[in-house]
């Protein structure tokens, strides 16, 4: 089973969603290359549903300007 994790773009500080073995990732915000393994990690899934959930209450949060409260962070 691919884990996924969401990681933040050390250019823009977009939230990036990356599968755990992928290297790089090209944040579709800003287009710099992110390597997944130097990036901040802040939180894993088990499947894509939940890695979506996640992604999806970190972008919400990051827009009202709050803290980011997730049950699964590393």
């Amino acid at each position: 089973m691919t884990n996924y994790i969401i990681v933040v773009c050390i250019k823009c500080g977009g939230y990036l969603l990356a599968k755990d073995f992928q290297k790089t990732r090209t944040c579709p915000y800003c287009g710099s290359k992110v390597v997944v393994e130097k990036a901040k990690k802040v939180a894993a899934a088990e499947n894509a549903s939940e890695a979506s959930t996640l992604l999806r209450k970190l972008k919400e949060k990051a827009a009202k300007g709050g803290k980011v409260k997730l049950q699964r962070q590393f």
